[in-house]
């Protein structure tokens, strides 16, 4: 079930506004990745690409106010070089956005003036400067991956990528890459597209947040050379923690591992073959050790400002008294349906982790 704000009904006479509004000033406004975007640059303007400090962070934006309210209140400080508005697969915006002016000055400006502007009666817009991260952590990567060969395939996969960087962690099996952009801009929309590249090209779940370099210690970030070019062999079945679970020799190869994926390991005989869904994996599990079909029940809880939807889960496996809890976070899908899909399998996927080492510490 939905949360409240994603279930409002939509309110058709502000999208006609809207669109009548796009009509009348012929306003060029695209939409990818879940965010609708004007500018960068719009046409007509003069002056060079804005450099740092010069994008605000607006939040406490009602669901259904638009950019025909947005962008001339945000404009009466001065020219827009760009503005983002976030936005959910029921049409809705996510109650946040992005806007860029052409200098620092003018940004600061903005924040001066429109934090606590009155959007509508009760409702006050905060808004401050944006944090402009450029840097993603992908995790789940193997133990093989070499930093040329990532580098390589994040650049088939996203636009303004200036470096790219591996880190391992104690006690985190698998390997990270930090990919540094160019902007704000191209790492977020890099951050909605890459779990489902991999997922769909290699098979490969990985996991991707925004990268605080203050949390890493400097010995963390490895060269290429001290990367052990071990198979991708594991007895261990975390999709996001072994190299056997990708079906693609490409990516195998890739990443520094063998060409043939080999068979699985594990205690559990159904597990032996190539590796099903997450869903279907638990639920295999399940039945061959005669527990009967894992139950869900999953709710979302709330979307983050980074676009993600929290959702929290219970899943009960009646055969062993066992109710496993927890939350998962995934990008909307491109309607509920889809959505629900992906929290299952993300569900799924956690509570494989849970099961396997319970399984291991008994």
């Amino acid at each position: 079930m939905m949360d409240e704000s994603q279930s409002q009904i939509l309110n058709l006479d502000r999208v006609k506004a809207f669109h009548e509004w796009l009509e009348r000033t012929n306003t060029k406004i695209t939409q990818v990745n879940g965010q609708r975007k004007y500018g960068g640059p719009p046409d007509k303007w003069d002056g060079p690409v804005p450099g740092a400090r010069c994008e605000i962070y607006i939040t406490h934006i009602p669901r259904d106010t638009y950019e025909d309210v947005l962008i001339p209140l945000f404009t009466t400080v001065g020219p827009l070089w760009q503005f983002r508005l976030m936005m959910n697969f029921s049409g809705q915006n996510r109650g946040f956005a992005y806007a860029k002016y052409g200098s620092p000055a003018i940004a600061a400006s903005a924040i001066q003036l429109l934090h606590g502007h009155m959007i509508e009666p009760g409702v006050s817009l905060c808004v401050r400067h944006s944090t402009e991260k450029r840097q993603l952590c992908i995790g789940g990567l193997p133990v093989s991956t070499k930093q040329a060969d990532i580098s390589q395939v994040m650049h088939t996969m996203c636009e303004g990528i200036e470096r790219v960087s591996l880190k391992s962690e104690p006690g985190i099996a698998g390997m990270s890459a930090v990919v540094t952009f160019s902007s704000h801009y191209t790492a977020s929309m890099a951050k909605k597209v890459v779990i489902e590249a991999f997922k769909n090209q290699y098979a490969l779940r990985v996991s991707v947040s925004w990268f605080s370099s203050f949390k890493a210690s400097p010995n963390l970030l490895l060269p290429p050379q001290n990367l052990v070019n071990v198979s991708c062999r594991s007895s261990v079945l975390l999709p996001r923690q072994t190299g056997t679970l990708f079906h693609s020799p490409s990516f195998c190869k890739a990443v520094g591992g063998p060409i043939t994926p080999r068979p699985y390991e594990c205690s559990t005989p159904s597990s032996r073959a190539s590796l099903p869904s997450p869903m279907m994996l638990l639920n295999n599990l399940c039945q061959t050790a005669g527990f009967g079909p894992p139950h869900y029940k999953i709710s979302c809880s709330r979307a983050g400002p980074d676009g993600y939807l929290h959702f929290s889960y219970q899943v009960f496996i009646l055969g062993i008294n066992m109710s496993l809890e927890g939350v998962i976070m995934i990008l909307p899908g491109a309607n509920i349906s889809s959505t629900m899909e992906e929290a299952r399998e993300a569900v799924a996927q956690q509570v494989l982790r849970k099961v396997f080492h319970r399984q291991v510490s008994h």
